[in-house]
């Protein structure tokens, strides 16, 4: 299984393990309008009050998708290992207002404002076919890191975002020589056929024998038409799209992709740190904790003798307190360790309460509980210039987290 991780915090969002994003591939309500092929629209994408021309580009997308896209779609998923994320959790409780994070804070309140005025049956045909997927996905199997990248909608988080890449690569004793750190900008790809067609053609497979190209660039029209049409979505430059953050390995599968490994930072996940007035120290702590990830990947962390829910959980606490641990060293960020925590409140809130999910991050006192834990760790140490080693990290976590899960222990 492709093995990708999304922060909580990454702290909370998800990599997945994140592909930090996937949305179901259906909704959970499966009465509604039938569609040309006899499949069932949930009646949250219903399209009887599209305007005509809306409604005719639904009808060409459905007419277009072959009749088993839901399996081809779930297939690839699976191959590339998307899992439901802290910070995807977030953005579905936007897109379907059914689904609701167990607190509500400034990160979530923002991230329901950014659909306010959005045609509910666009919004629903965009989740019913994974479109709020497309943007993290082409980040995953196209993106690639490059002097010419840049981080933020306007580049602003370019700078801080490259430097911090370099110093958790000296930081880490992994081989992290390999980790590439890519930007995902949603209009980038939603406004390019060329791009989006790519993207459908791995996600859905090629369906169609001949001119498997033609058919993927003429669905990806009908797409970016279908998302042009609203202008809530402002030509797929709206958050939402790239409300992500994940870290993505494929160490010790046995079937690889060839995709490298790499974090994958999100404008939108960016644009909603920077509106909660997180914006300065936010971008540390998500890349950070998906650094942490792969420390996890490359010393065989993700091993242990929790299962279900308790094994995600310990795997997201752990990479919680590896990127604090990293953030208040002395030869990491040596960031005040009062005002980090202080900020890490307002981001770690959203924490998830699904106790018996397999995609449980841990609720908000825990991550918190985590992040102080290893900033005394940090602080407290003897040798202000000695970096412990990530498996000596490991054991001390592995001793403390009993207490560090008793707050909500569910």
């Amino acid at each position: 299984m492709k093995k990708t991780l999304s922060m909580a915090a990454s702290l909370a969002i998800a990599a997945t393990c994140a592909f930090g994003v996937s949305l179901p591939a259906h909704a959970a309500d499966t009465t509604g309008t039938a569609t040309p092929t006899g499949r069932s629209l949930p009646s949250s994408v219903d399209t009887s009050g599209m305007d005509p021309q809306t409604k005719a580009i639904v009808d060409k997308i459905q007419a277009e998708l072959p009749a088993d896209w839901e399996s081809r779609l779930d297939a690839t998923r699976a191959r590339y290992g998307l899992n439901e994320s802290p910070w995807s959790e977030i953005r579905d409780s936007v897109i379907n207002p059914g689904d609701s994070p167990c607190q509500r804070t400034e990160l979530t309140t923002y991230a329901s404002s950014l659909l306010d005025g959005a045609h509910p049956g666009i919004v629903g045909n965009l989740r019913f076919y994974g479109g709020f997927d497309w943007a993290s996905f082409d980040a995953l199997i196209s993106g690639t890191e490059s002097k010419s990248n840049t981080f933020g909608v306007n580049g602003e988080y370019t700078q801080k975002l490259t430097a911090e890449a370099k110093n958790l690569k000296r930081f880490w004793d992994i081989d992290s020589a390999g980790i590439q750190v890519i930007p995902m900008h949603g209009k980038d790809v939603l406004s390019s056929p060329e791009r989006l067609a790519h993207t459908l053609s791995v996600m859905y497979g090629n369906p169609i024998d001949e001119a498997p190209r033609e058919w993927a660039l003429g669905l990806a029209e009908l797409f970016i038409e279908l998302i042009d049409s609203d202008p809530v979505l402002q030509g797929g430059a709206n958050p939402i799209f790239t409300f992500n953050a994940f870290a993505y390995s494929e160490k010790g599968d046995p079937e690889p992709m060839g995709i490298s490994d790499r974090i994958v930072m999100g404008d939108g996940i960016l644009q909603g740190m920077a509106a909660v007035g997180l914006g300065d120290v936010a971008p540390k702590g998500i890349m950070s904790h998906e650094f942490a990830h792969h420390v996890q990947f490359q010393k065989d962390l993700f091993e242990s003798d929790l299962t279900g829910p308790e094994a995600t959980r310990r795997t997201e606490l752990m990479a919680d307190a590896f990127g604090t641990y990293y953030l208040t060293h002395a030869r990491g960020e040596s960031l005040n360790a009062t005002r980090l925590l202080k900020s890490a409140k307002s981001f770690y809130q959203v924490g998830d309460c699904s106790f018996t999910s397999s995609g449980h991050h841990g609720t908000p006192n825990q991550r918190l509980a985590s992040s102080s834990w290893a900033a005394s760790v940090a602080n407290d140490a003897a040798n202000q210039g000695h970096i412990l080693p990530s498996l000596k990290l490991d054991e001390l976590f592995e001793a403390k987290l009993p207490d560090l899960v008793k707050p909500d222990a569910g």
